[in-house]
């Protein structure tokens, strides 16, 4: 029986436990728990929604960082009955060109602007089919190639020419770039990237700098560089007057620079992979911010994803198995200071690059006192042909070797 305010009792009249009984009962501290887990509810409902919106926001901002180049997809599409066809599923050749220009926020600095740019360094990366090795072959800046006729900013056509490489990105940018490679290699060059100055020293601060080993002080004024011997982080600004000094460091050739500039790269993919980089969300936004903020990519690589896409394949690589070299080439007969390859050694690099076979480094390389290299290469699958061994470094050396 309960009475008109619906409270229950006992046979004494002695209110009973039932919901409601006092205000300080049983029932009081159940309509708190509800409205407790209403509003814990609802909390983490905010939470969730802020958080994807925070998600998003971060996607968008490095997706807008990277800039797509339609234009040279429009010019490769032009052409593309006479490029090469991939051999192999799966594999994926990545052409890395840095820029030399000078506009742009920052590069000013580094020299003035004349309207033109040309390739500082261009860096063919293969990524075998199963992702279990990455080979990076730089081709030097000066090396005689025939550039096809192409197409420049303004309209006007070039007519091809037998002349150095980082011709072809003054004549065309990277579309004319890449059917240089593609017309020296017979590679089919599935994406491509441009860097600038600014790009490289960000990712390098983003990291916290990169540590490299100079045999003696280094005081160059032309690369706004001065370190001393031994042990030294690079920070982003001197990371750059590293990897682009001639006149202070080796013995001034381009050959001694660009084994530098592996060595350089070597260090900095071994310092994403010690510092867990790829699998710490905290450490790799800056790095990602920094990595997108100065890229120019062709239209499937300029998204968030499709760098994510392509970052994945490389992160699960050892860093034994991420090597360096420089197709092989030697001093041209016409000039000592462009160079010109060396056959049939090239000829068979690129062969296999093509047909996605094992590519080795080993001993040999000199200069800049930044150590020799050491054989590493993925193992030889069935059908591979006797495996070659190319002069240069991988990414699991000590830079101070």
């Amino acid at each position: 029986m309960s009475d008109s305010a619906g409270v229950s009792s006992d046979g004494a009249g002695t209110p009973g436990p039932g919901a409601g009984a006092s205000a300080s009962g049983d029932g009081l501290r159940r309509r708190r728990r509800r409205r407790r887990l209403r509003i814990s509810g609802l909390v983490v409902a905010v939470l969730g929604v802020t958080a994807v919106g925070v998600g998003w926001a971060v996607y968008a901002k490095l997706s807008g960082n990277i800039t797509a180049d339609e234009a040279a997809a429009a010019e490769l599409a032009r052409y593309e009955r006479e490029r090469p066809t991939s051999l192999v599923r799966g594999a994926q050749n990545v052409l890395v060109i840095g820029s030399d220009s000078r506009s742009g926020d920052g590069n000013e600095r580094y020299g003035r602007d004349t309207g033109t740019e040309r390739s500082d360094t261009t860096i063919l990366l293969h990524l075998a089919a199963g992702r279990d090795s990455a080979t990076a072959v730089s081709l030097p800046r000066d090396l005689m190639v025939d550039v096809p006729g192409c197409h420049r900013r303004d309209g006007s056509a070039t007519a091809p020419v037998f002349t150095q490489l980082n011709y072809a990105f003054e004549a065309g940018g990277s579309a004319c770039t890449i059917r240089t490679v593609e017309k020296l290699t017979g590679i089919r060059i599935d994406h491509h990237v441009v860097v600038d100055f600014q790009g490289f020293k960000k990712m390098v601060d983003a990291l916290d700098g990169v540590e490299v080993c100079l045999s003696k002080p280094v005081d160059d004024k032309a690369a706004r560089l001065k370190l001393p011997a031994g042990r030294v982080t690079l920070d982003g600004e001197q990371a750059l007057g590293y990897v682009r000094a001639r006149k202070s460091l080796g013995d001034g050739s381009d050959t001694d620079r660009i084994d530098r500039q592996q060595r350089f790269l070597g260090a900095l993919v071994n310092k994403v992979q010690s510092d867990d980089v790829l699998l710490n969300p905290v450490k790799l936004y800056p790095v990602l911010d920094a990595a997108t903020s100065s890229l120019t990519t062709d239209p499937g690589l300029a998204s968030l994803r499709g760098v994510y896409d392509l970052a994945r394949g490389l992160r699960g690589i050892p860093t034994e198995r991420v090597q360096f070299l420089t197709v092989p080439r030697e001093s041209y007969a016409r000039d000592a200071n462009r160079d010109q390859l060396v056959q049939p050694d090239a000829g068979k690099l690129f062969a296999r690059l093509r047909t996605d076979e094992p590519v080795a480094v080993g001993t040999g390389r000199t200069g800049g006192g930044d150590g020799s290299g050491s054989t590493a290469a993925r193992e030889p699958r069935a059908g591979d042909s006797p495996q070659p061994t190319f002069s240069g470094n991988t990414a699991a050396e000590d830079i101070c070797g």
